[in-house]
């Protein structure tokens, strides 16, 4: 266990319990995507919405790898990525530019989940973008939206166009940059983006095995959709079956995640 972990003061009795399990259930995110070699060292964010009219947010304190963040290093911040909540720990502001545009455009983005892993990011730069070639890919190909690149998102300019082109679906490309998802929770979101990076991956190597690919026939990407609406993809399905398991897997190998 890092020695990080063991300086992190719990804050448990300082927050409600509502916000205690969100704080469980984003901290176990930053370690499942850690698990799943997701992360990109100590960049990019994952965030969730706390309840209540303040417009409040957790978010990874910067400079722990997402394998280190329990429940208590969780930073709260505003909408702009500053700290309102003490902890000794610093956040990245600018790196919070596209996660506050989407939690403040919808009231369904409850939890925002961007990476940078390689097979995400080798399809954000094909111009063809996520090709319905897998099954995978079929369970999200029509929640998919595109944001063409603009630099490091640092410029709070940014917001509208990204609001803009994310709309109503719950996944997001962002050309030559990387992927990013989001849910009603924790676990919705991850699911999503557990879909989306197998769809990736299975693009990133179908595409270099030097044959031609077999499309699926027209409209069964669209019968997929059908078939999975309301059953796998939903908030109901994340929660009750996915996210246990993905939790007792957490607990088998660290549980250090609800400190």
């Amino acid at each position: 266990m890092s020695a990080a972990l063991h300086a992190v003061p719990s804050v448990r009795d300082k927050v409600s319990k509502e916000e205690w399990q969100i704080r469980t259930d984003l901290a176990a995110t930053y370690r499942l995507v850690a698990h799943h070699g997701w992360s990109d060292m100590i960049f990019t964010h994952i965030s969730a919405r706390i309840p209540g009219p303040e417009h409040h947010f957790l978010i990874n304190p910067y400079g722990m790898t997402f394998d280190e963040i329990t429940a208590s290093s969780l930073v709260k911040i505003d909408v702009d990525g500053n700290k309102v909540m003490e902890s000794p720990h610093p956040v990245n502001p600018a790196g919070f530019t596209i996660h506050s545009a989407i939690h403040m455009a919808r009231e369904d983005a409850q939890a925002v989940i961007h990476v940078h892993t390689a097979d995400g990011v080798a399809v954000s730069c094909q111009a063809h973008g996520l090709l319905p070639i897998s099954q995978h890919a079929m369970l999200v190909h029509a929640d998919i939206a595109y944001h063409d690149y603009e630099g490091v998102a640092l410029n709070h300019d940014e917001r509208p166009r990204l609001v803009n082109d994310l709309g109503t679906k719950n996944i997001f490309i962002l050309r030559n940059h990387g992927t990013l998802t989001v849910g009603q929770t924790c676990a919705d979101a991850f699911l999503r983006l557990y879909n989306l990076e197998r769809a990736c991956t299975i693009q990133v190597k179908a595409l270099a095995g030097g044959t031609k690919i077999n499309q699926p026939n027209d409209g069964v990407p669209d019968v997929v959709t059908g078939q999975v609406t309301g059953m796998n993809t939903s908030s109901a399905f994340a929660d009750k079956l996915v996210w246990p398991a993905m939790l007792r897997l957490l607990d088998r190998k660290d549980p250090s995640y609800r400190n």
